[in-house]
């Protein structure tokens, strides 16, 4: 039956009824509810209706409130990664393994990045399989592979263009392995000989070819500080003008500013470590921080961390800053551990 004849059918008492419940102020639609049907006695007249009863407004809630927010934490101003190097001597009496290297920066000092140097595992370079079980062993430990320090590969500075040559092509193969890792960089040395700006354009020769190369596979390379005139960060600076290659860069030594190892001991024979700090941070691609003694307030003694590390981080650096250290009063773990102590401390520091 349609609607219409149904609301016609009414009888008058229902009419009434209806008239009571709509002064209540309930809404009604054109009919009755859904479930009064024809000949339904509640609605038939066949009983009286209960009194309408007055509606019952609910007092109005306030609009729940949402959940607060976790606060947004800010990145740190640089990470910290370990450099291989600081193992060195577990690594020559067989206490550890290259492979073991990543498992000793995660589980002994909480480190998730690493920076392997070529000397500890130069035989399986080519070694796929080898490479292979390094890498699950950072991927299953969730540890990045950095960079690779490169030593003992020859000149890329020689002034004979043949052994300068060699140098380059000595140094391809750590460029595959290191993409392989998934490192960002190999670093590598600047040597050679001749006047300062012969070295400049020989170093920078070498250090084109390699870069050219290194680049095709998104592979950086970056130069260190290391001894001669590589120590001297003018110098270094001026190589990286003449190089001018979006690949190329510098990795800054807190400590590797010796001119002339034969002459440690004489104060001439080193360049001011802030000074060539600052004067390589504009291509900077990884840093190293060098350290060896501590005093008994935590500070190295040799190079202030607070000072040095506002150089960087004033340079405009967040990459990681990778642990080095080269001391004997503490053992390699408690020098890496110190080391590390600082870092975050000085870091804090900087952040307040």
């Amino acid at each position: 039956m349609s609607e219409g004849l149904v609301c016609l059918r009414m009888d008058r008492r229902r009419f009434l009824r209806l008239s009571t419940l709509s002064a209540a102020g309930l809404t009604l639609g054109a009919c009755a509810r859904s479930d009064e049907q024809p000949g339904d006695p509640s609605v038939s007249g066949t009983h009286q209706p209960k009194p309408a009863q007055p509606v019952q407004v609910p007092d109005p809630q306030p609009d729940p409130q949402p959940d607060p927010q976790p606060e947004q934490l800010s990145e740190p101003l640089f990470g910290i990664s370990l450099a291989q190097w600081s193992l060195h001597r577990a690594l020559k009496a067989g206490e550890m393994t290259n492979l073991d290297f990543p498992r000793v920066a995660s589980e002994d000092f909480d480190i998730d990045a690493v920076e392997y140097v070529n000397s500890f595992f130069r035989e399986q370079v080519r070694d796929r399989k080898y490479l292979t079980d390094l890498r699950s062993r950072c991927d299953d430990l969730g540890v990045t592979s950095l960079l690779i320090m490169c030593d003992g590969l020859g000149q890329l500075g020689n002034p004979h263009a043949g052994r300068r040559n060699e140098a380059v092509d000595n140094h391809k193969p750590w460029v595959h392995a290191a993409r392989f890792l998934g490192c960002h960089s190999i670093r590598v040395n600047a040597a050679s000989s001749g006047t300062f700006a012969e070295q400049q354009e020989l170093a920078a020769n070498g250090l084109r070819k390699l870069v050219e190369f290194a680049a095709e596979g998104e592979i950086n390379v970056i130069v260190e500080n290391h001894g001669g005139l590589s120590s001297n960060g003018a110098w270094l600076a001026g190589v990286m003008e003449l190089v001018d290659h979006p690949r190329i860069g510098t990795l800054p030594d807190f400590g590797n500013f010796c001119l002339d190892w034969s002459k440690r001991e004489e104060p001439d024979a080193w360049y001011d470590r802030y000074k060539g700090v600052e004067e390589m941070m504009p291509w900077a691609k990884a840093v190293s921080a060098k350290s060896h003694e501590f005093d008994e307030d935590g500070n190295e003694t040799s190079t202030d961390y607070l000072r040095m590390l506002k150089i960087v981080v004033d340079a405009g650096y967040r990459g990681r800053i990778g642990i080095e250290y080269e001391g004997d009063e503490l053992s390699e773990p408690e020098g890496i551990q110190a080391t590390k102590v600082l870092l975050e401390r000085v870091r804090d520091e900087l952040s307040a």
